[in-house]
Order: structure tokens, then C-alpha cells, then sequence
């Protein structure tokens, strides 16, 4: 039990659907056989929402000052933000923001030292987080800064797994932000992401356009034979399965990303929009850093907040995401920090130095 990982679940905004999927996911006790839960929250958004969940069990949870003190077993949460925090459901509020801002905060801060091995985080709004010591356009910005190196977005399910070029860039600005450097970059992200945390031998990454038709040789835009298909071929070179430019429309509409492992975006709704349209319950997840975070593939959902009728589906999905990866990266680890070690003892014997060529003595 003590072994089980620890998966951090910031709230969110509390005054959008956080709370309730949260807690209709924790109601299962059979979560904690899974991993131990540590919620950074506020204890009286979560007694709020546990009054109105009135068909799920109540959750115990287990108050810890950090992720070092949790208890295997139970539901633990990290007091964050006032205690007074005025709860009102579908209703965006500074107030709310800024709580969901220390949460993330405090998680972030456990996630960095190693109490908790991932983070989940619960959907924030974006407008109402912000403020001098939040002044990041997303969840993606902010782990960038907070963890350093340059984050990959992916969505993921079963169906597919969709990555973005460009992430959180005005649509106007798109063209200009696309390099034949950025795009092969992705693609080695994207690759390298599929083998060590989805456990792909040798991924498939199809490349869409960014013009309609895939730029109609000129016609439509310069950018795929100018930046986009120089980009695949540098990357096919690099021993990477990459392919296109495909048109997004016909691509997705065909069937043709059944034929893939991954798909690269240019940019946010190109990607996006099919994924959620074809693929139920995914998952945001940020590649590329030396922390695990995921996330539901939606957002505060005001409109529904309140009401008891959020599908926490999504939430689930991320959570057994989030472990799934950090043992897919640890295993991983283990069997590339001395290949031909592993490989020998996989053949029924331990391998010793006298049993090496005498070159990779001296090496």
C-alpha cells in the first residue's frame, strides 16, 4: 500500500465543475487501491459540493499539511486558499481564481520536490486566474515556467493522440510562429513521447497542413513545401516514422489518423477540434517535462456547474493517465540506463564486465 503512487488533483476553479467530478471519482473508494489521492483545495468548496452530490458516497478526507504526510488509503487534502471562500456555482469570480491559482501553486510545489510522483489538474478559468503573481495564458505556460524546457500538449485517448505545434497563439499569429526548426523539434517530441510514456516501439507521426489542401502546390500558401514537408523529410532522415503534409479536413474525415500513432497540429483547434468530435473522455496531457501533469479535455463548464451532472469520465481518464506514464517513464529509465545489462539477464544469465568486447571495457 505504501508503494501505491501519490497523484496530486489541484481543484481548480471552485466555482466551476472541479469540485463535483472530483468528488464523484473519490466517492469510489476503490481509487485509493489504485494510488493515493492528495487534493490541493479548499475544504469548504469540497463540504459545498459533497451537500449537493447527494446519490454518491461522502468522502472522508484526510487533512495533511503536505504530500509527505499522506495516508495511504484514504482521500488526503492539502488546505489552500480562505477558508471563508464564497462558493457560487457558474458564476466567474476573482476570488475563485485566485484559489484556484494557490492551489496550483501548492501542488506545483509538491510535484517539483517530489512529494507526489503527478498532477492532475482540475479546469481553471483562464481570464479569472489571472493577476500579477499568475500571468500565464494556461495550465501549459505555467508548467513551462515552473518546471523549464518546452512542454508538448497532447490530447490522448484510445482512439488517438493529437499534438500541437503551436499551443496558445492567436490564429492570426499562427503562420508566422511555424519553422521548419519548431516543426522538427515537435516531431521529435511527439516520437520521443510515444515511446517512453505511451510505450510505442516505433511511432507513426502523421504531419497535417496548415492551408486547405495542403497549400494546393502554392496555390493556397507556401508554408508546406517551404517549412512544413522540409520539416518531415529532416525528421525522416533523423530515423523518425514521420509523414505528410496531410489536408486536416480529409484527413480526419477519411479515417486516415486510424493509420497513425500520433498526429501533429499546427496549431490549437486544427488539432482540437476532431479530437473532442471524435473521441470521447480524453485527456490533456503535457509532454515533454520531467513532471507528469494531465488534465480533463474540457473546461469549467459553468453552464452545467452546480447541478450534479458533470461527467467526470474525462477526470478518471487523466488520473489513470497520469499513472500509467510515470510507470511507462520508470520502467523505461530502468531499461535504458544499461540496455545490454537487461538484455543478458532477459536471456537467463547476469552479464559481468569480463563478458564485454574488450572496446566497451575501455569505453
Amino acid at each position: 500500500m505504501n508503494n501505491r503512487l501519490k497523484i496530486g488533483i489541484s481543484q481548480g476553479d471552485t466555482n466551476g465543475v472541479g469540485w463535483e467530478i472530483i468528488l464523484k471519482i473519490l466517492s469510489d473508494n476503490r481509487i485509493t487501491e489504485l494510488c493515493t489521492p492528495v487534493v490541493y483545495g479548499s475544504s469548504a468548496a469540497a463540504e459545498f459540493y459533497g451537500r449537493m452530490l447527494k446519490d454518491y458516497e461522502p468522502v472522508a478526507f484526510e487533512a495533511i499539511a503536505g504530500a509527505e504526510y499522506a495516508v495511504a488509503g484514504r482521500c488526503n487534502i492539502v488546505e489552500c486558499g480562505d477558508k471563508g471562500l464564497s462558493i457560487t456555482p457558474g458564476k466567474p469570480s476573482k476570488a475563485a481564481g485566485e484559489a484556484a491559482a494557490e492551489a496550483l501553486r501548492r501542488a506545483m510545489a509538491d510535484l517539483k520536490s517530489g512529494a507526489i510522483d503527478a498532477l492532475v489538474t482540475a479546469p481553471i478559468d483562464k481570464e479569472m486566474i489571472q493577476s500579477e503573481a499568475f500571468n500565464f495564458t494556461g495550465h501549459t505556460e505555467f508548467l513551462a515556467a515552473e518546471l523549464g524546457g518546452k512542454p508538448l500538449m497532447i490530447m490522448a485517448s484510445e482512439i488517438m493522440r493529437v499534438g500541437l505545434a503551436t499551443i496558445h497563439v492567436p490564429v492570426a499569429q499562427v503562420a508566422q510562429s511555424l519553422t521548419k526548426e519548431l516543426i522538427v523539434e515537435r516531431i521529435e517530441q511527439m516520437n520521443r513521447s510515444m515511446v517512453e510514456d505511451f510505450g510505442v516501439v516505433k511511432p507513426r507521426v502523421a504531419v497535417l497542413a496548415l492551408n486547405p489542401h495542403a497549400g494546393d502546390g502554392g496555390l493556397l500558401g507556401s508554408e508546406e513545401a517551404e517549412i512544413i514537408k522540409p520539416a518531415i523529410v529532416e525528421a525522416f532522415q533523423k530515423d523518425i516514422l514521420a509523414f505528410g503534409p496531410f489536408a486536416a479536413d480529409g484527413f480526419f474525415a477519411s479515417g486516415q489518423f486510424k493509420n497513425y500513432d500520433a498526429i501533429l497540429a499546427m496549431y490549437h483547434d486544427q488539432g482540437l477540434a476532431p479530437f473532442k468530435t471524435l473521441t470521447p473522455d480524453g485527456v490533456n496531457f503535457s509532454a515533454s517535462l520531467d513532471a507528469v501533469r494531465t488534465s480533463p479535455d474540457h473546461g469549467v463548464a459553468y453552464d452545467i456547474a452546480g447541478k450534479g451532472i458533470a461527467d467526470e469520465q474525462s477526470m478518471r481518464n487523466a488520473i489513470y493517465m497520469a499513472m500509467d506514464i510515470v510507470r511507462r517513464r520508470r520502467e523505461w529509465a530502468r531499461w535504458t540506463a544499461r540496455p545490454l545489462e537487461h538484455f543478458e539477464r532477459e536471456k537467463g544469465r547476469d552479464i559481468s564486465i569480463k563478458d564485454l568486447p574488450e572496446q566497451e571495457h575501455k569505453d
